[in-house]
């Protein structure tokens, strides 16, 4: 009997709170393993925060948040869980080369581990093919090549689960192209991605969407759900892509909450 394995992210019931207002409101999904998840919808809906929450970041968040059987956050998750955020998160006065040494020694300080961090290193500069600019300090690269060092951060130590926000905002077409072909070819691997984007055409590129808006799951929500794929989100709204699949949904929910605040007056 096949016995399917524990979903990498599980959310129940999950709220984030800025002040007194709901960042996240009551959020429940889950993300399946070795898969690409597309979380989508536009700036300022929550992306961030969620992705912030599921590496354990951020603060003052309730519910039940478990990531690769643990609590989010949770000591143990260090090195199986690789994150990439906006901003790229490295150092201009160091090589690539150095960057990915200093964070690699940092996931395995071991002595006896250095053999293995050169031969990790190495992976991760073929993996995002930088291996040309190995020696070129990061402050001299181009945006996209400091995006692609940052990611090459996150690729240490082989990361069962990939939590990268917005990675392809800001790159050319190409770059773009070459970097979901990475994702894909990473989730063929086993690894598991959740991938954030306010691009829509970026949706059809996963095996799995959530969409987002003002801290509510629009569609790919619900206790255990798994998301929703681009082709059932198309056929159950009738659109003939997810940004017009969006779109109705949000109609819908305006709708539906112009005729919640009709009854209560």
């Amino acid at each position: 009997m096949n016995i399917s394995p524990p979903d990498a992210v599980r959310a129940d019931d999950l709220t984030v709170l800025r002040g007194s207002r709901a960042v996240l409101r009551g959020l429940s999904f889950a993300v399946p393993r070795g898969r690409i998840t597309g979380l989508l919808g536009p700036s300022g809906c929550g992306k961030s925060t969620l992705l912030r929450a599921v590496v354990g970041s951020q603060a003052k968040v309730t519910g039940t948040l478990e990531v690769l059987g643990r609590p989010a956050g949770h000591p143990a998750l260090r090195a199986r869980v690789g994150y990439v955020t906006q901003a790229p998160s490295v150092y201009d006065d160091l090589t690539v080369r150095q960057n990915l040494d200093y964070f690699a020694a940092i996931l395995d300080p071991g002595r006896s581990a250095a053999p293995r961090r050169r031969e990790d290193v190495a992976r991760v500069l073929a993996d995002v093919d930088l291996t040309d600019r190995a020696d070129a300090l990061a402050g001299h690269l181009s945006g996209g090549q400091r995006s692609r060092v940052s990611l090459a951060v996150a690729l240490l130590g082989s990361p069962e689960l990939l939590v990268l926000d917005e990675p392809t905002v800001g790159l050319d077409p190409v770059l773009r192209r070459d970097l979901w072909a990475l994702f894909h070819a990473l989730a063929d691997r086993g690894a598991t991605l959740l991938v954030s984007s306010h691009v829509m055409d970026e949706a059809e590129r996963c095996h799995r969407l959530l969409l987002l808006r003002d801290g509510a799951i629009l569609a790919g929500g619900g206790p255990r759900a798994q998301g929703e794929t681009p082709a059932a989100l198309r056929e159950r709204t009738g659109a003939d892509t997810v940004e017009a699949a969006f779109l109705h949904l949000v109609d819908e929910a305006a709708a539906a909450d112009r005729a919640q605040r009709g009854t209560t007056r």
